[in-house]
């Protein structure tokens, strides 16, 4: 994965979110972000040429890619599916909640950031499967998974129940393990994964 030091569009969006959480998303201008970035405006519109609006939603994405390369990495290690899907439910939770400028532009400004992050769920839905995917043929390979699992619809049932998790998890403390592994395991997982590979206690 480039850095933006290495990638000079990647520095644009590195600034636009320097800039958003020190101006917020209002008073940044692309100004502002070029002179962050060291580029002229001229360059900022080649590269987006739909301005702020534009340069804005691409640094949402750019952010949410940033995430969940960080989530991937969180989870690299978990011993098997089940595991892997509790660690990376706590680890994105506790990444949302502690993320200061996410946290500062929901309560300021959460009619221009919430528009922007459903427009990109779709896409960050999208990564969720492909990433999920090779886990769950794993498990079925394994012969894991409840009988007639279609791994598709699997993909796309825990995908969607994680991100609506990380996003609202109701009345579930995602930070409490032992309440994590009661929701994976008699849960999220229940109609998917056999039961004798979902012991929760």
């Amino acid at each position: 994965m480039r850095t933006a030091a290495e990638d000079p569009r990647d520095r644009v969006l590195g600034a636009t979110y320097t800039c958003v959480a020190r101006f917020g998303m209002a008073k940044t201008t692309v100004e502002d972000v070029a002179k962050e970035a060291g580029v002229s405006r001229a360059t900022i519109y080649r590269w987006f040429p739909g301005g702020k609006d534009e340069l804005l939603a691409a640094a949402v994405a750019w952010e949410m890619q940033r995430f969940f390369a960080r989530l991937a990495e969180a989870v690299a290690d978990a011993p098997d599916f089940v595991t892997l899907v509790e660690e990376g439910l706590m680890f994105a939770h506790a990444s949302v909640r502690d993320h200061e400028v996410l946290q500062k532009v929901l309560i300021t400004e959460p009619e221009r950031l919430l528009p922007l992050i459903t427009t990109e769920s779709e896409r960050t839905l999208e990564w969720i499967s492909d990433f999920l995917r090779p886990f769950l043929e794993r498990e079925q390979a394994a012969g894991r998974l409840r009988p007639r699992v279609d791994v598709d619809r699997a993909v796309d049932y825990v995908g969607q129940m994680l991100l609506s998790l990380i996003a609202s998890p109701g009345g579930w403390d995602l930070t409490d393990r032992s309440q994590v592994q009661v929701l994976v395991r008699g849960e999220l997982l229940g109609g998917v994964v056999l039961a004798e590979y979902l012991p929760t206690g």
